[in-house]
């Protein structure tokens, strides 16, 4: 069996928590190699010098004894607590030094050959020996607080980058929103004097990027509604002339011509203001249940109505109907009957028996004037239905069904915009889900159920 990958926190990811360590392990790597070096420099100096003085007394020990003069109590032939090795090293007719404890002391020797035996002197090392060990609590502690510092000055300097990056992220997801005002406004790329580093250069991109963006759009947005305002007037008068006509096949075609060019009108006017985003919302609360069975009624449709739970919302009415409506006629339109709309709490599905979405509606949404296999319409119903649903604050899900039974189960049912394509598991219809935010009221108190 497969031992579970260990998988590390999201944070260990971020580029703070890796300068940090990378700060952290360069500052011990140098702080090591630093302390190696001044301990070892300090060291062999210390030792050296204690090895001369030991050597020098050696040497006038030595005299003092090839002359029959007595010895300093510091030494004398075989002394007790004279390293074996340095005693063999005296043996064989040469001379060392060491450094061995004696009566509990660091004690630094050095020995020389005498008559075949070991002629021997002493000296305390202990401040030699205290010297190193202060030293190197000094280098340690002197590289912890090096590290600290580092770190803290490394984290500053790295943080302040993180945040603008953080910030032009931020403004990056509220372009992505629509909001195209959003600019990052780094003050490095306003003023042309001052240096500017990879972050001011990003910054400034996007900002470039959003500002053409804004412009191209808006000059779209314009440009639809001013084509819309200008048809309105000649159709308004070709619509007076075409009713007066003599009856007949050809009047009929003029007039349902007519008719279909001023509701494309409409729906362009309409998507004109939804880009705009200056649409107020004229909020009430409604029972959801009559107010989808009044729509049905309105739109004139054999549509079924099944309410497994009402519920109360708060929303605009007139956008909440001009979604369902949307809705179902782009069922009746595009899918097979039965078309049937089940209202299960604050959730309204609408669902068809065709062949479903397209794939490309279910993977990136309605698109606009794009219809498939030629079939009618002109893609404006369900961008009008998702743009209206996200003015009252409702969510707009489109998929397919799989077979699903149409029983007051609140499951997804929906229409299906240009389904003539079939999207793979379409056999169970097109399936649009509209969940409205539910209205509780304060002044009511929770019902306890059993």
């Amino acid at each position: 069996m497969r031992a579970p990958r260990l998988r590390l926190p999201a944070w260990t990811a971020t580029l703070t928590w890796k300068a940090a360590v990378f700060i952290a392990v360069m500052c011990c790597a140098l702080a090591a190699l630093l302390g190696v070096l001044v301990h070892v420099s300090v060291t062999g100096q210390t030792v050296h010098d204690a090895r001369e003085k030991a050597l020098t007394r050696l040497t006038e020990v030595t005299r003092l004894y090839e002359a029959g003069e007595p010895l300093p109590r510091f030494s004398g032939i075989d002394p007790e607590g004279l390293p074996a090795s340095l005693r063999a090293l005296a043996a064989r007719g040469e001379h060392g030094t060491m450094v061995a404890n004696h009566e509990g002391r660091p004690t630094m020797w050095a020995a020389g050959p005498a008559d075949g035996r070991a002629l021997a002197v002493r000296f305390d090392y202990t401040q030699s020996a205290e010297t190193i060990d202060a030293l190197d609590r000094s280098i340690l502690g002197s590289s912890v607080l090096a590290i600290g510092a580092t770190l803290l000055v490394g984290a500053f300097a790295v943080t302040r980058v993180t945040r603008r990056l953080h910030l032009t992220a931020q403004v990056a997801r509220r372009i992505s929103a629509g909001d195209l005002d959003a600019r990052v406004n780094d003050p490095r790329t306003e003023d042309p004097s001052r240096p500017q580093d990879e972050v001011a250069t990003v910054s400034g991109a996007l900002d470039t990027m959003a500002s053409s963006l804004q412009r191209k759009l808006q000059s779209e947005q314009r440009f639809t509604a001013d084509v819309a305002h200008e048809l309105r007037t000649p159709l308004t008068g070709l619509s007076a002339a075409a009713e007066l006509l003599p009856d007949g096949r050809p009047s009929e075609l003029v007039q349902d011509r007519v008719k279909a060019m001023r509701d494309l009108t409409e729906d362009l006017l309409e998507i004109s203001r939804l880009d705009a985003r200056n649409e107020a919302v004229d909020l009430a609360v409604h029972e959801l249940g009559p107010l989808a069975a009044r729509v049905v009624r309105a739109s004139g449709t054999p549509t079924e109505v099944r309410v497994v739970r009402d519920a109360t919302v708060e929303t605009d009415r007139r956008r909440l109907e001009r979604v369902l409506g949307n809705l179902i006629a782009n069922a009746h339109k595009h899918g097979a009957p039965p078309v049937v709309v089940t209202v299960d709490g604050p959730t309204v599905t609408v669902r068809d028996h065709g062949p479903g979405y397209p794939a490309y509606l279910l993977a990136s949404g309605p698109q606009r004037f794009r219809t498939e296999n030629g079939g009618k319409g002109h893609g404006l119903g369900l961008t009008i239905a998702v743009g209206q649903a996200e003015v009252i604050g409702a969510e707009l899900v489109f998929a397919n069904g799989e077979g699903e039974e149409d029983g007051g189960n609140g499951e997804n049912s929906g229409s299906g915009e240009n389904s003539g394509s079939k999207a793979d598991g379409g056999s169970g219809g097109a399936v649009a889900r509209l969940r409205l935010p539910e209205y509780v009221s304060l002044a009511d108190p929770p019902v306890a159920e059993d």
